[in-house]
């Protein structure tokens, strides 16, 4: 059978090596948001881009345990007592494209305005509106627009406010901040989410949009766990039911 073929990791009897740094070396000097980044790029960020990946995991570990990811966690910890990994992963397959997972449509989608902005030659400004306008004839969902919960979700100042100080907010907040505009205009007030947050600050940083999604689940893993672990510590089992109105056909008779 022909091998596996990877550039990310490789150990022998006494090491182990991420992208060619001993882990020893990472484990002593580098925090685990170096870690990701260096997994996912092949090289270690420097202190500002750790600095703001750090602040995305955190932005995204948890939003208490009605969210989708959360509750479904809880959900399968109430019923089994003997799987950690079985509730944790309940709550990582309830992230998609409308829980989480929003991020990467977001990225391909700033992606695309910053792309017809060059080749189109007009301001980001104006591909942002065409944007918003082809969009919404569709009746489509804007990525990383609107919340059901912030009419300003606080998360985003401060990814945003981080990115500008440092120097690394680029098209991608650019976009962000122009889609939001152009929506406010053309349909409604819908403020900037994590996930369009999120998605601006990984496209700056460089990262492909399939980083959209896969960076809510890391952070939102630590989350997770919390809530299950919880779960197991304070409640009973089965203690979740759901209240259910049926609405079909009556009782038949014979």
């Amino acid at each position: 059978m022909e091998a596996w073929r990877t550039g990310i990791v490789t150990a022998d009897a006494e090491s182990i090596w991420i992208r060619g740094y001993d882990v020893r070396d990472l484990m002593a000097g580098h925090s685990f948001p170096d870690t990701i980044f260096l997994l996912h790029q092949g090289r270690l960020p420097d202190v500002n881009e750790s600095k703001l990946l750090n602040a995305v995991l955190i932005g995204v570990s948890d939003h208490g345990a009605g969210a989708p990811s959360c509750a479904a966690a809880r959900l399968v910890a109430s019923g089994n007592r003997q799987s950690l990994s079985a509730a944790v992963a309940a709550g990582v397959l309830a992230i998609g494209d409308e829980h989480g997972g929003a991020g990467s449509a977001c990225m391909e989608l700033i992606g695309k305005v910053v792309e017809r902005a060059a080749k189109e030659r007009i301001t980001i400004t104006d591909a942002s509106r065409c944007a918003v306008d082809e969009i919404w004839a569709t009746h489509v969902r804007i990525p990383g627009l609107g919340h059901r919960v912030h009419t300003r979700d606080p998360r985003v100042e401060v990814l945003f406010k981080m990115a500008d100080e440092t120097g690394i907010a680029g098209n991608g907040i650019t976009v962000m901040r122009a889609l939001e505009e152009a929506a406010s205009v053309a349909i409604k007030t819908l403020p900037i989410n994590i996930d369009g947050a999120l998605a601006a600050v990984l496209f700056d940083l460089g990262f492909p949009s399939a980083a959209g999604k896969l960076m809510f689940i890391v952070g939102r893993v630590a989350g997770l766990s919390a809530e299950v672990a919880e779960e197991y510590a304070r409640e009973k089992p089965m203690r979740i039911r759901i209240p259910v109105q049926y609405d079909g056909v009556p009782p038949r008779s014979k």
